[in-house]
């Protein structure tokens, strides 16, 4: 059972639109990351991606290399992470994935990380440096506490490598539609079609694309060929400039398209 997939599974059988929505934990501080994440969810983002600061974060673009290093600055800890988490989930009811790079999790340790992610309310995590081969403790501490798992698939990995994602992951498969870093585009490569469609073609049920997704055009039309799409550096640039409602205010303008369905 995965709470993402239901979500996405429903909302794709109403035919509505998915939308997965970024932002990174303790920016501009701990409270307006809490109000900006409820602002999202309750203007239509489906499942929260709520990213955790880190010091290398080596496939983030400038928007949110510069807000995670500011949330580190303002005395960002890993246990504001649950405590965040509990925050958001206590007030709003959408699944809370927390995307984090692998080396905060080792050093919490996995189970103890599981645990405390499950306590929260959260739904499961976005590892986006961690490979399913190497993720053996991982996949058996979510195993056992029910969390989900998002493994990425690139336009360079192999065929058994998507595989082996699909395969291990749960919620969904993280497209990622361009090699390179995060950041809004003006045009998403082909290239994430092509890499949708190898994964449908190896079995996936539940992909979403994400990587420089920025406009409503861009969520309608990964929503036709994928079962999501996932806005990350639009969202925090409006956070950085206009705080949490202008957040709010994107999220709407991305979940309803510009001719308002």
């Amino acid at each position: 059972m995965s709470r993402v997939a239901d979500v996405i599974a429903a909302k794709r059988a109403a035919g509505g639109e998915v939308l997965v929505g970024y932002l990174p934990i303790g920016f501009p501080d701990l409270d307006a990351s809490v109000e900006a994440a409820v602002a999202l969810i309750e203007n239509g983002v489906d499942v929260l991606e709520f990213g955790i600061p880190y010091s290398d974060p080596v496939m983030d673009g400038p928007v949110i290399q510069a807000a995670t290093t500011a949330a580190l600055a303002n005395g960002f800890k890993l246990r504001h992470a649950f405590e965040a988490v509990r925050r958001v989930t206590e007030r709003v009811d959408a699944p809370v994935l927390l995307m984090t790079y692998w080396n905060p999790v080792l050093q919490y340790g996995v189970d103890r990380f599981a645990d405390d992610l499950a306590a929260a309310g959260g739904a499961g995590l976005i590892t986006p440096d961690l490979i399913p081969d190497e993720a053996g403790d991982w996949l058996a501490a979510s195993d056992r506490t029910g969390l989900d798992r998002v493994f990425l698939a690139a336009p360079t990995s192999s065929d058994e490598r998507l595989r082996r994602a699909i395969e291990l992951s749960r919620g969904f498969v993280y497209a990622v539609s361009t090699m390179g870093i995060t950041g809004a585009r003006a045009d998403l490569d082909v290239a994430a079609r092509t890499l949708v469609g190898r994964l449908r073609d190896a079995g996936a049920e539940s992909v979403c694309v994400g990587i420089g997704v920025s406009t409503p055009e861009q969520v309608r039309e990964i929503n036709g060929y994928a079962d999501g799409a996932i806005v990350g550096s639009a969202l925090v640039k409006s956070l950085a400039d206009g705080g949490p409602s202008a957040a709010g205010a994107l999220a709407a303008s991305l979940s309803h398209g510009p001719s308002g369905h």
